[in-house]
């Protein structure tokens, strides 16, 4: 079980899913902005010790929390406010598509740095791939955080809502 996880269930009662989603998205553009910090030093001074340890950081982050924060809305929020309406809802899906595809490349892109440490052209590609990655997750989280989830939070019941925490656990 993820800290995040953890975290959901306090003293027998589970928190509320959006405030945990949230909290989710905020760790996830901390680890965005060290992806563009490492980003940055490579465009400046090429693949240091310390952005290599940012992007192997990065790498894992969105592989294990990335995934499953993604599958629990998937599986545990989606489903219930598709209930009423589904067009918000398929708008997110073909976004955690594009970011799934695009991890694939940042990932592809940060194995062929790490073979070709001097390598300009290896280099100039791993930025604009983890630019392009930064701004499609910067975007979809708010998307998430300031259109999504407030009218989750206005329209979905309690019940409803008690329902989401209890499929993300």
């Amino acid at each position: 079980m993820s800290a995040g996880r953890r975290e959901g269930i306090r003293a027998g009662r589970r928190i509320d899913p959006i405030a945990r989603f949230m909290q989710e998205h905020a760790h996830a553009l901390e680890q965005l902005s060290s992806l563009s910090k490492a980003a940055r030093s490579i465009e400046e001074e090429g693949l240091t010790p310390e952005s290599e340890f940012r992007i192997a950081k990065a790498l894992v982050f969105i592989k294990d929390e990335v995934t499953m924060h993604n599958r629990g809305e998937e599986e545990a929020l989606f489903p219930v406010i598709e209930r009423y309406v589904e067009g918000p809802t398929k708008i997110m899906r073909e976004d955690h598509r594009l970011l799934r595809r695009e991890f694939v490349r940042l990932r592809r892109a940060a194995e062929r740095l790490r073979k070709q440490k001097r390598s300009k052209k290896v280099a100039d590609e791993f930025v604009t791939v983890s630019r392009r990655v930064i701004q499609i997750f910067v975007n979809h989280i708010h998307k998430e955080n300031h259109i999504l989830f407030p009218l989750v939070q206005k329209f979905l019941t309690k019940d409803a809502l008690r329902e989401v925490a209890r499929r993300l656990v």
